[in-house]
């Protein structure tokens, strides 16, 4: 498959639709940013006010232009309502490695099935229709939630970027890197993931 940034890619399940994200996607999101900012503390620029909220989607949608990212709006079909984002970014189709991340879900949605359902579509679609060799991850190394929630997927840890970034006060943060490569995918990852959703 030729992947084409300027497609239309909608993956989705029973359980979960991820569709692009556009522009006009401000108003579903605005409420996460005015009631939730506390989504985003354990990293900078996240959307945690109406601004950044705006600055946040302008900033995915010209790396999608740049043909760097493709950022998705998350829906949960199960509670009909839209829970959050995520996307790929790093995307390098030569090398046939890119990254998720970028990925949140307001409070109602966090330990429930949506996660691992985003992910095994996310997944799906870089190893088997984009042909990915890797896909990698990246936290706040102490972003102790995410970092499990990535692990319980079945990702292996590579190492920790030092002083890599910093969080939402400025501070300076190490980053955890995990992957999954094409060969776990086909071997457990898929089976393991697609029996726990």
């Amino acid at each position: 498959m030729h992947f084409d940034f300027k497609e239309e890619y909608i993956l989705e399940n029973d359980v979960v639709r991820l569709q692009p994200l556009q522009a006009t996607d401000y108003e579903k999101l605005i409420g996460f940013s005015i009631n939730e900012p506390e989504l985003w503390s354990f990293n900078a620029n996240g959307p945690d006010c109406p601004e950044n909220l705006k600055k946040y989607i302008d900033k995915a949608l010209s790396q999608k232009e740049r043909q760097l990212e493709y950022p998705f709006v998350v829906f949960d079909k199960v509670r009909n309502k839209i829970a959050g984002s995520t996307r790929f970014y790093n995307i390098n189709l030569e090398a046939k490695h890119l990254e998720i991340g970028f990925t949140w879900y307001g409070k109602e949605f966090q330990g429930t099935a949506l996660n691992k359902n985003c992910k095994f579509l996310l997944l799906e679609f870089a190893f088997e229709k984009m042909q990915m060799e890797r896909v990698g991850f990246r936290a706040n190394n102490l972003n102790i939630r995410s970092i499990n929630a990535m692990k319980s997927i079945g990702c292996i840890q590579e190492g920790i970027l030092r002083n890599f970034s910093t969080d939402s006060k400025g501070e300076r943060i190490d980053a955890i890197v995990l992957s999954i490569i094409k060969n776990e995918w086909f071997d457990n990852v898929k089976q393991n993931l697609k029996n726990r959703i």
